[in-house]
């Protein structure tokens, strides 16, 4: 079984011919809500990849509640840890240039209410050996009472070190299994510009320091991880991305989900990495892969 401990947001997108510079004005060219937040987006991947999913997190007590949970809900995924509270759902307000890069800001709303006491119910309902998937849009300090439960409990945590919070490479160390994409990982490492060699070797070095297995999204040059002594490399699919926003959520879902589900590391490492492919593919969009499909029919 698969919780995942995190935000649940609205999101408001606004499209763009490109991206403004810092205090420019451009035109937009299209609008949507969308539901999101990084911990329901992994939620519902790993629900879409066809795992049994609980949401743990917090929504407010306005318009926006049901629709950021609409998707989810439909999904079937259970939402029984999900708590209503006064105040405001998290907002996230998205631009998304032409290119199909985006700039995001995230208002927390109801997501920074969250509490270790709420961590250590989603965490007492878990069992050894269940996955816990975890990212940094909720209080720090709820983040650190999930991981140190999980690791009291026998359960396998999760760490996507997004957003790049200041707390972000202290609670990195605490997780089984962490998820960074290069900026991220950088922060983690605590090293800036890093070439290719250089973040191999800062792998290598964090991962004999720590034990930990330790995961970096490349973009379009796929991922490379380190596991029990052993680097690895996964490719996603060749293709002109329409839109990345959820794209590394996309792949954290499905990670879990298929490690859930009982593939290799490396085996899990490659679906995921095509479905963060696939989630670029149409704005807004998660794909549904059947995790008994083969990774290759996808390539």
């Amino acid at each position: 079984m698969i919780t995942v401990f995190g935000s649940i947001n609205m999101d408001l997108i606004a499209t763009t011919e490109r991206l403004p510079k810092p205090g420019e004005t451009v035109a937009g060219n299209g609008f949507a809500t969308a539901a999101g937040g990084k911990g329901a987006n992994q939620a519902l991947a790993a629900r879409r990849a066809g795992r049994y999913v609980h949401m743990a997190g917090a929504v407010g007590k306005d318009a926006f509640a049901a629709e950021a949970l609409a998707l989810l809900d439909d999904a079937g995924t259970d939402l029984s840890l999900v708590n209503h509270v006064d105040g405001p759902t998290g907002t996230a307000l998205i631009l998304v240039g032409g290119d199909g890069e985006n700039m995001i800001a995230v208002i927390p709303g109801a997501n920074g209410l969250v509490t270790p006491a709420n961590a250590e119910t989603a965490i007492g309902r878990m069992n050894e050996g269940d996955i816990l998937m975890l990212q940094l849009e909720v209080p720090a300090a709820a983040v650190e009472g999930a991981l140190s439960a999980a690791r009291a409990k026998g359960v396998t945590s999760i760490l996507n070190l997004a957003p790049l919070i200041p707390d972000a490479p202290r609670l990195g160390r605490l997780a089984d299994i962490v998820i960074a994409n290069e900026t991220e990982f950088e922060r983690l490492a605590g090293q800036d510009g890093m070439d290719a060699q250089a973040r191999e070797a800062a792998l290598m070095h964090l991962h004999a320091e720590t034990g930990q297995t330790l995961i970096v999204t490349l973009g379009a040059d796929g991922v490379i991880a380190i596991r029990d002594g052993s680097i690895s490399r996964a490719q996603g699919l060749k293709i002109e991305p329409v839109d990345t926003v959820g794209a590394g959520d996309t792949f954290c879902g499905y990670f879990a989900a298929s490690l859930d589900d009982g593939l290799d590391f490396v085996s899990a490492l490659r679906r995921a990495a095509v479905a963060g492919s696939l989630a670029c593919l149409k704005a807004g969009a998660q794909p549904s892969i059947p995790l008994s499909e083969e990774v290759a029919d996808r390539m």
